[in-house]
């Protein structure tokens, strides 16, 4: 019998004296302050464990006489005032962003930031890996620097998979169901205390969304969620999972993140200047944003340009398959009804996914969306924004590859997250709190250097012993999981050797990660674990993808070689990585590995992590590291010199050779040289330079301060002139746009000459004209340049330069233009013309896409 059940909401009935503890536990700043962390776990540490370091969920636990007692203990009670000072003090500091930008008057946000997935603490289980803890650090660094700033979302009933290994080394998932009302989230609610839903269209039907928030520190994070009763079965399905479902399961998710988004940043009467795209999931924002301003008067296309002006785009793949596409077929499901609600044929709607041309595949591209209706896009470290200039460049066919518009900004990771507790303590000690706040202070993090040789080893050992001790205990469960007799789980609470060095490798097992890259040569691997008195020792985690076999693979590889006698004390493959996994490693190894076949890894971050920590890198010179190991080489190891391959296998050969010959030759013998005193002192200095030097560069305090300088602040500035007045700006820039291309095509260079015409000698003028037919075009609105380099065999430019000309009056119907070049150096070099377009409001050349070369 189906009963209808009328639901409320129970809270924890806490003491009078307790109550700033929901405060401090639906402010997810604590899961960056040390002294919250603390105050939780003095209040009980067994269910501080045991609730997944969920502190809501513990208030609704302890027992009244428990919380009783706390209500008493003058100690407890000290240690919560200092945390709810704290608290107090954050919130109402003075900030990064407010002593850069004075001048900003406004009250609304500046930054509205859209993400599938959010990685901020272990409790809230709705990410799956580095997308989104990069998110997470994101809204955490924003909140420090006092970024005005909003974050939205998926609010996940299942999030992501928890992974466990079946007895023949097969991973299985299990999707757990979120406790909403247990986790530190909140409904939005009205003034009348009603949940506030907002609607999203979708075909022949409105989508319901109950908006859900999250606290972290000055950042507010905003969720949608579908699990509603007035949608149908289908339609609360949309945010049961992470990753899941089908393709059609896929666009409802994007439309509701970006649209949905779009929607509920105006129900909640919040008008951010700057939308920031973290990956093109979030790419419909766009056509929600463009549906708002014309309910407003806006015209379509002026609308559009508005959008454009104000938004910004980050890629985080360096390949096509990392891309969302959609079927023609179900982009026309469901944008048909919205593009004619707007007044723009369909067609136009599905050109912006399309490639230049607007054809070529039937699949709509999402990130050609994102770059389409942005006017800031980046990669996320300096070699994925060169990838990103090749993936894109169809977008772009007449433009060379190196000024296609998308720059970089390289990633970072938020580092009063990351450092563990113990070496934050030694940080405190010896080099401030400034490294908590200012994170991108060079002398700050240089005080390393000042940290005791002993002290900084001795602290590092420990933490050692307290992975291995993670280690086993992990282990056993897992065993006692696929029913493990009692043997067996005796040797497992003896593996690894607290002493001996160990490698830790943890990340998605994706076959370009190349997990099992060292077990090329079994007999190379065996004499390294298995030495007498050199051990090595490994410790994996990682997840593969559901639906991908040939990364489930890898892991059985590796569970495999943990179950061989002769291995299984040195290799242990840890179940289920999520952030608590991640921080036992991140601080306990001695090496960080990272093998990816370059040039696929985007960035990587957990590298960032392991530095920051003391713990060495050891990897491929791709993503971030080429940055990381190029500031100095003292900081780690490089595995090869950042060559490319087309025969993989050979890749694969040469790399697993090279890694050996890293570990044979320095790796271990450094690790193993030891003092008078016992302390390896040479490995020890590569601690301090690999901290001293990284952290700085590589965390997100300064990545968000690269974002709001470059960025944001310079997009909102655009998009206030473009909506000042009725968006004219908008209308004048999307008039000039039409104007100019609709006479590109009319564009000729008649004729050009050089002068002198023979040899010319280095650092003297060489002087061009060009006679060029504008047509209906002025000289005012275009840019003729002098594009010229020195050209390699095949007579192609090589690193080439431009020069804008000048005009010097009309002949005919010709208007001439003139310039000049110098070389630098001797050889053969060229030159050709090209032509851009010029408008004042242009964020670069390139927007329109427009360019003439010399025939």
């Amino acid at each position: 019998m189906v009963r209808k059940i009328q639901p409320f909401q129970v809270v924890p009935a806490l003491p009078a004296n307790l109550e700033p503890l929901v405060e401090i536990a639906y402010n997810l700043r604590w899961t960056w302050d040390r002294e919250s962390i603390l105050l939780f776990r003095r209040m009980d540490q067994q269910l501080w464990e045991s609730s997944g370091h969920n502190p809501i969920r513990m208030l609704g636990t302890l027992s009244q006489s428990q919380l009783d007692q706390l209500s008493k203990n003058s100690g407890f009670l000290a240690h919560l005032g200092r945390v709810k000072n704290s608290l107090d003090d954050y919130m109402g500091a003075e900030t990064w962003f407010a002593r850069t930008f004075p001048d900003r008057e406004e009250t609304r946000p500046l930054v509205s930031y859209f993400s599938f997935e959010y990685g901020i603490t272990e409790c809230l289980q709705i990410y799956s890996g580095g997308l989104g803890i990069l998110a997470g650090d994101h809204l955490k660094s924003a909140s420090d620097l006092g970024i005005p700033l909003v974050g939205v979302g998926l609010l996940y009933q299942g999030g992501y998979f928890r992974q466990y290994v079946n007895r023949d080394g097969w991973q299985q998932e299990v999707y757990p169901r979120n406790d909403f009302y247990n986790l530190p989230v909140r409904l939005v609610r009205d003034g009348q205390g009603n949940q506030v839903v907002v609607s999203v269209p979708f075909p022949g039907r409105e989508v319901h969304a109950a908006l859900w928030y999250a606290q972290v520190g000055r950042v507010r994070l905003y969720f949608l969620d579908t699990s509603v009763p007035r949608n149908t079965e289908a339609d609360r399905f949309i945010t049961s999972g992470l990753y899941n479902g089908d393709r059609e399961t896929r666009i409802q998710q994007e439309i509701l993140l970006g649209a949905g988004g779009v929607y509920a940043l105006e129900a909640l009467g919040l008008t951010p200047s700057v939308f920031h795209m973290n990956e093109g999931h979030a790419a419909f924002l766009t056509f929600g944003r463009v549906q708002i301003l014309m309910e407003k008067g806006v015209k379509p296309f002026d609308a559009m340009a508005a959008v454009r002006a104000s938004c910004v785009f980050t890629t985080h793949t360096p390949v096509p398959a990392g891309i969302d596409m959609f079927e023609d077929g179900l982009m026309r499901k469901y944008f048909t009804e919205p593009a004619a609600r707007l007044g723009i044929p369909v067609e136009a709607l599905l050109a912006l996914g399309h490639g230049s041309d607007g054809g070529g595949t039937s699949l709509f591209n999402m990130a050609y969306l994102a770059i389409r209706l942005a006017a800031h896009c980046n990669g996320v470290s300096r070699l994925h924004g060169e990838v990103s200039r090749k993936l894109f460049s169809p977008i772009w066919p007449e433009l060379p590859v190196d000024e296609i518009p998308i720059t970089s900004i390289t990633n970072g990771v938020h580092a009063a997250s990351w450092v563990s507790l113990d070496l934050a303590e030694l940080f405190d000690r010896y080099m401030g709190i400034a490294w908590r706040d200012d994170h991108g202070d060079d002398s700050v993090w240089g005080s390393v250097a000042m940290i005791p040789n002993e002290e900084l080893w001795r602290l590092h050992e420990r933490r050692r012993d307290r992975l291995i001790s993670f280690a086993r205990r992990r282990l056993v469960k897992q065993l006692q999981s696929r029913g493990a007799g009692a043997q067996e789980l005796a040797r497992a609470r003896e593996v690894l050797d607290p002493r001996a060095l160990t490698i830790g490798f943890a990340r998605r097992f994706a076959t370009y990660k190349r997990a099992t890259l060292l077990l090329k040569d079994r007999d190379r691997l065996r004499r390294l674990l298995l030495s007498d008195d050199r051990p090595v020792q490994f410790i994996f985690a990682g997840k593969a993808h559901p639906q991908d076999n040939d990364g489930k693979a890898l892991i059985k590889e590796i569970v495999s070689l943990g179950q061989d006698p002769d291995f299984r004390n040195r290799v242990v493959f840890l179940e289920d990585y999520d952030m608590v996994v991640s921080r036992y490693m991140l601080s306990g190894c001695d090496v960080w590995l990272n093998t990816p076949r370059r040039p696929m890894e985007a960035s990587g971050t957990s590298g960032m992590k392991a530095a920051m920590n003391g713990v060495l890198n050891c990897s491929i010179l791709d993503g971030w590291w080429i940055e990381g190991y190029g500031l100095d080489p003292e900081a780690g190891w490089a595995i090869g010199r950042g060559e490319t391959y087309t025969d993989l296998p050979y890749q694969d050969q040469v790399e697993s050779n090279a890694l050996y010959e890293l570990l044979e030759r320095e790796i271990v013998p450094t690790f193993y040289t030891r003092s008078p005193g016992g302390l390896p002192v040479d490995w020890i200095q590569k601690m301090k330079v690999s901290i001293g030097t990284l952290s700085a560069a590589f965390n997100t305090n300064r990545m968000v301060r690269d974002y709001a300088t470059r960025f944001y602040v310079p997009a909102e500035r655009r998009a206030r002139e473009f909506s000042a007045d009725g968006h004219a700006r908008a209308h004048q820039y999307r008039k000039a746009r039409e104007r100019i291309r609709a006479g590109w095509g009319d564009l000729e260079i008649v004729r050009v000459v050089k002068s002198p015409e023979g040899d010319v000698a280095v650092k003297a003028p060489l002087q061009v004209k060009a006679w060029v037919k504008l047509g209906s075009l002025t000289a005012e609105a275009v840019d003729v340049q002098i594009y010229y380099g020195q050209l390699d065999p095949d007579g192609s430019l090589i690193q080439p330069a431009w020069i804008s000309m000048t005009s010097a009056g009309t002949i005919d119907d010709l208007t001439v233009f003139e310039g000049q070049l110098q070389s630098s150096a001797s050889g053969l070099h060229g030159f050709t013309i090209r032509i851009l377009p010029k408008y004042e409001d242009l964020l670069n050349p390139y927007e329109w896409n427009l360019v003439h070369w010399q025939q």
